[in-house]
């Protein structure tokens, strides 16, 4: 099924060029887990426009979508769900992850991921050559 187009504004262009530079500890050590197809041969994007909206991450070929959240999130619900209501009807599947899932297991988090990308084989998480730097 071919991607559904969508118009970016510049603004949210912007922000997700922002959220890249501004990643969480937990973004950054799942990044660390999903860049360069070191998960799975998978290609993900981080903090990736999707419409008016900006996700986590982002894998087209498995048209899934991961996103990392927080504890603003619990003030947010009805603002992610509309969010996922939106990414569901472009065709994508929207997984959610609690920053302390990734932080008390990036790499179950990251087979998860795999499995739901529809990976059978075994699950390979190249690990990365330099860890993400610790959080400030």
């Amino acid at each position: 099924m071919p991607e559904k187009r969508h118009r970016i504004r510049p603004q949210t262009t912007q922000r997700a060029r922002t959220l890249r530079r501004a990643a969480t500890f937990p973004e950054r050590l799942l990044w660390s887990r999903l860049r360069a197809g070191r998960l799975a041969g998978l290609k993900f994007r981080r903090q990736h426009a999707l419409g008016p909206f900006v996700a986590d991450f982002y894998c087209a070929e498995a048209r899934l979508v991961i996103e990392i959240d927080g504890r603003t999130h619990d003030e947010r619900q009805e603002h992610d769900r509309r969010r996922t209501d939106y990414l569901s009807g472009l065709g994508l599947r929207v997984i959610r992850y609690s920053n302390d899932d990734v932080l008390d297991g990036v790499d179950a988090v990251a087979e998860d991921i795999a499995r739901h990308a529809g990976w059978n084989g075994e699950i390979v998480v190249t690990q990365p050559a330099d860890p993400p730097p610790a959080p400030p």
